[in-house]
């Protein structure tokens, strides 16, 4: 089984990103933690007016993995009071051309 991406992007008000940015930092850290977790990288947009001013980039050995991390209820408490703040889309995917 290969490795699965989550593309993750973020709404984020104009004047938020800074708060934004500790949010994604603070899950972040817990999920680098975790069983699977290989790599995350979060991007900004570089056109003004995007949906999507964020947007986390990581890698998990499978979906599985992530899906129990996210699932944790430490990690529910952590994110939970802010998650209506910052929207987001999370997907998993899987390469299948490069």
């Amino acid at each position: 089984m290969s490795d699965v991406v989550l593309i993750n992007p973020f709404e984020v008000a104009p004047g938020d990103e800074a708060a934004a940015i500790a949010y994604w930092e603070r899950a972040a850290e817990h999920l680098r933690r975790q069983p699977g977790f290989v790599d995350t990288r979060l991007h900004r947009t570089v056109a003004p007016g995007a949906r999507f001013p964020l947007v986390n980039l990581a890698t998990w050995r499978s979906a599985e993995a992530f899906l129990a991390a996210t699932a944790d209820p430490a990690f529910r408490a952590l994110v939970g009071p802010e998650m209506e703040r910052f929207p987001h889309h999370p997907g998993l995917y899987q390469v299948i051309r490069t």
